[in-house]
């Protein structure tokens, strides 16, 4: 895991509301789109981030491509974190 792709491409607002979104299901860049205040071509970059990090995959489906969440990843932080938080026995 790149952790440092993981942190970077979260320590975006926007990108964590992209993730938000999708952890309710897989949407289209287009509907996306919709749901911020910024162009088409700045979500691409976001989603591109995204994916970089492995935390988003995409599939094209016709003229569509549509992004999900990969959560394999968002659990591979999270033991990370679990393991640096140590047990406050320790």
């Amino acid at each position: 895991m790149a952790i440092q792709l993981t942190i970077k491409a979260l320590s975006d607002p926007i990108r964590r509301n992209i993730l938000e979104y999708l952890k309710r299901g897989r949407l289209s860049a287009g509907e996306i789109v919709e749901k911020f205040n910024i162009s088409g071509a700045g979500i691409s970059k976001h989603l591109a981030v995204l994916k970089e990090a492995g935390l988003i995959r995409d599939s094209k489906q016709g003229k569509y491509i549509y992004y999900e969440l990969n959560t394999s990843v968002l659990e591979e932080v999270l033991l990370w974190l679990t393991a640096i938080k140590g047990d406050k026995n320790d």
